[in-house]
C-alpha cells in the first residue's frame, strides 16, 4: 500500500534560500558503509515578499533500487547513472502472509532488478536485493532504498556498496529531514552533519502531512498539518 506524504514549507528568513530533503537511512545487512543521498532540492523565496510555499510530496511506495556507481563517489557528487527500481513490500510480521520482499539484480546484458516476489528468511519489517556473482571492479553497485520524489522521479535514497552474491536486507526507516544547502536529488550527502540543526518530519507516529517553517534565527519549526 503506497502513501502519500506531504511537507508544507514556508521560509520566513529575509533572503532566498537553497533547501534538500533526504531521509534516515535505512537500516541494511549485507554490507558496510551506509550511504545517504538528497531525494529533492529547491530555492524558496522569502515568504514575506513573494508567498510562496514549497510543497514537497513523495508517494512512499517501497521501491528497492539498484545504480551503476560512479567513480570516486564522494559527498556532493552524483552517487551513479543507470538506476533501476521495481516496486517491494516489507515482511509481514503476521505468520503465514507471503509479500512481494525480494527483487534480483541482473547486471548481463546491462543493469536490471526483476519483479519483486516472496522469499522466505527476510526479517519483518524488511525487504531483500540479492546480487549475482559479478566482477566487483569493473560492475561498481550501489543497492538500496528508491523513493519517488514530487517530480515523479524515483531517486536512491540510501545505499550501500553491494558485493557478489549476497543478500542485501533493507528495513526502511520513514522519517523525512530538510536543511538548507544546495544538494540536487541523487547526489550524495553527509547524513551526521546534514542532520545536525534540520527539520525532521517523522512519519513513524502516522502523521502523513506536515508544517515546516524556517524562520529567521535559523531554527524550524515542524508542525502536523
Amino acid at each position: 500500500m503506497s502513501t502519500l506524504y506531504t511537507i508544507n514549507l514556508i521560509n520566513n528568513s529575509p533572503t532566498a534560500q537553497d533547501f534538500f530533503f533526504f531521509q534516515k537511512p535505512a537500516i541494511y545487512t549485507g554490507g558496510a558503509t551506509v550511504y545517504c543521498n538528497s531525494i529533492y532540492q529547491s530555492v524558496l523565496l522569502p515568504y514575506a515578499n513573494s508567498g510562496s510555499v514549497l510543497t514537497f510530496e513523495c508517494l512512499m511506495q517501497l521501491y528497492a533500487g539498484a545504480q551503476s556507481q560512479l567513480p570516486n563517489l564522494a559527498v556532493g557528487q552524483a552517487s551513479g547513472f543507470i538506476t533501476s527500481s521495481q516496486p517491494v513490500d516489507l515482511t509481514s510480521a503476521i505468520p503465514g502472509v507471503q509479500t512481494a520482499n525480494t527483487t534480483q539484480i541482473s547486471v548481463d546484458p546491462a543493469l536490471g532488478l526483476a519483479p519483486a516476489s516472496y522469499n522466505e528468511g527476510v526479517e519483518p519489517g524488511a525487504y531483500r536485493i540479492i546480487t549475482p556473482a559479478f566482477n566487483p571492479i569493473t560492475d561498481v553497485l550501489n543497492a538500496g532504498l528508491a523513493v519517488q520524489n514530487c517530480n515523479g522521479n524515483r531517486v536512491l535514497s540510501s545505499f550501500i556498496n553491494a558485493e557478489p552474491s549476497k543478500n542485501i536486507d533493507c528495513q526502511p526507516v520513514l522519517s523525512f529531514y530538510i536543511q538548507t544547502g544546495s544538494y540536487q536529488a541523487g547526489t550524495v550527502i553527509n547524513f551526521s552533519t546534514s542532520s545536525v540543526g534540520c527539520a525532521i518530519c517523522d512519519t513513524t507516529q502516522g502523521v502523513t502531512s506536515f508544517n515546516v517553517t524556517y524562520n529567521p534565527e535559523g531554527v524550524w519549526t515542524v508542525a502536523a498539518a
